[in-house]
C-alpha cells in the first residue's frame, strides 16, 4: 500500500530559479509532494550560467548546479517561440532585451519585432523542459517537456502571470495567459503539463505522489 505524503519524512528540494513568478508556480505544482521546497536563493546558490543549446540542456545544467550541496533539485528552462521570428526569442526569452532585462523590456522588444506582422502570422508557443536530479551526480535524471500553443497580441491583456503572459493569447479561451487564475493556468500551461509528466516519473521512483 502506498503511503500518503503525510507519513513520509520531508526532504529538501531546491527549485533552481530566482524568478518569483516561477517559484510560485513550482510551489503550487509541488505542494503535495514529500519535499521541503526552497529556492536556490534561500540557500545562497548563485544561478547557473545557461550555456546549453536547448531548453532541456539548460534545465539539466541548472538542476545539477543547484544540487551541488547534495540535495535533490528541480529546474525548468522555458521560453516563448514565435513563428514569425523564426522561433525567437526561444532559449533567450528571459534575456531577450539583454542580460538583466526585466519583463517590461523583453515585451517592449517583442512588440518592436512584431510590428506590422498580421494576426494570421502571430502563432507562437510557450515551451518548457523540466529536469529533476536526486543530487548533482544523479546518473538517471528525470526529464519532461511540453508546449502551450497561442497567438501574440499587439497590446497587453491582464495583470497576472509573468514573462510574456499578457501578450500570449489563447484563442480557444478568449483570454490571455495573464487573465487566467493561477490554478487554471497551472492546469493548461506548458509548465503544468510537463510537471504532470514528471510527477508520473517521480511516482515510478516510489515517491508517494498523488496523481
Amino acid at each position: 500500500m502506498r503511503l500518503s505524503s503525510a507519513h513520509v519524512p520531508r526532504r529538501q528540494l531546491i527549485v533552481a530559479t530566482s524568478n518569483p513568478g516561477k517559484l510560485r508556480e513550482f510551489r503550487a505544482l509541488l505542494a503535495d509532494l514529500p519535499f521541503e521546497i526552497c529556492s536556490q536563493r534561500d540557500i545562497n546558490v548563485v544561478p547557473a550560467e545557461e550555456t546549453g543549446a536547448s531548453f532541456l540542456e539548460n534545465a539539466l545544467l541548472k538542476a545539477r548546479h543547484a544540487a551541488a550541496s547534495g540535495a535533490a533539485a528541480i529546474a525548468d528552462d522555458s521560453g516563448l517561440e514565435v513563428d514569425a521570428l523564426g522561433g525567437a526569442p526561444g532559449i533567450f526569452s528571459a534575456r531577450y532585451a539583454g542580460l538583466g532585462a526585466d519583463d517590461a523590456a523583453n515585451n517592449a522588444k517583442l512588440m518592436i519585432a512584431m510590428a506590422g506582422v498580421p494576426r494570421e502570422r502571430r502563432g507562437a508557443r510557450y515551451r518548457c523542459a523540466l529536469a529533476f536530479v536526486d543530487g548533482a551526480m544523479d546518473a538517471a535524471p528525470l526529464t519532461a517537456e511540453a508546449h502551450w500553443q497561442g497567438v501574440i497580441l499587439d497590446s497587453p491583456r491582464g495583470t497576472g502571470g509573468f514573462g510574456y503572459d499578457s501578450y500570449f493569447w489563447l484563442p480557444e479561451l478568449g483570454l490571455s495567459a495573464a487573465e487566467l487564475d493561477p490554478p487554471h493556468k497551472n492546469r493548461l500551461s506548458h509548465r503544468g503539463i510537463a510537471m504532470r509528466a514528471l510527477r508520473d516519473q517521480l511516482a515510478a521512483r516510489n515517491l508517494p505522489v498523488r496523481r
